[in-house]
């Protein structure tokens, strides 16, 4: 088992930054890579971006060079840097792992204001 725990959300204006934070704990060895995904109010969950992990990432299209995803493996825990922010960002971001995902956190509330 593989326990999540996502932190940094909240309210934010448009062209501001936010950091997410993914605490993961427990048989942490069985993961190969940790994702966000995001699902906005009547949407489906989308990926957002990937992290293996050797390090390799990848991006959906609406976030690629604005969301920088990364990981502290001394802390177990993943970052996704959200920069330049738009109100079609708003949604609750989930932490998942591994790749397909198995383990869920329970989200956190991004909203931003125009």
């Amino acid at each position: 088992q593989v326990q999540l725990v996502e932190s940094g959300g909240g309210l934010v204006q448009a062209g501001g930054s936010l950091r997410l934070s993914c605490a993961a704990s427990g048989s942490i060895f069985s993961i190969n890579a940790m994702q966000w995904f995001r699902q906005a109010p009547g949407k489906q969950r989308e990926l957002v971006a990937i992290i293996t992990r050797g390090g390799n990432t990848n991006y959906a299209g609406a976030v690629k060079g604005r969301f920088t995803i990364s990981r502290d493996n001394a802390k177990n825990t993943v970052y996704l840097q959200m920069s330049s922010l738009k109100p079609e960002d708003t949604a609750v971001y989930y932490c998942a792992a591994p790749n397909p995902p198995r383990f869920w956190g329970q989200g956190t509330q991004v909203t931003v204001s125009s």
